[in-house]
């Protein structure tokens, strides 16, 4: 478990909303069969790295920032991983969300 994210940081995350409903974007690996949401430590980082995800089309795209914890609740409720992810979309750290709930 990342001692930083103990602390329980305000993250940034990519949120997608359609019909008024909001959601952070989620993605789905093929060739491991997951489904995690990216998130990003700093805000720029969030901003680069969104052009590198799959999205919906219809739907309207922006970076908001969450405190880790939140996500992390929502995430293990919602059965996705969490990917602690740069501006470039490499994984620097891959999280089971259910450590932090």
């Amino acid at each position: 478990m990342s001692e930083s994210l103990a602390e329980n940081p305000m993250v940034w995350v990519v949120v997608q909303t359609k019909d008024g409903v909001e959601q952070f974007v989620g993605q789905h690996s093929k060739e491991a069969d997951i489904t995690f949401i990216p998130f990003f430590g700093e805000k720029e980082d969030a901003q680069n790295g969104m052009s590198l995800l799959k999205r919906d089309k219809g739907s309207r795209f922006e970076v908001q920032a969450i405190r880790f914890h939140e996500l992390a609740g929502d995430a293990a409720q919602h059965g996705f991983l969490l990917f602690r992810t740069d501006a470039d979309g490499v994984v620097l750290e891959k999280i089971d969300p259910h450590t932090f709930v």
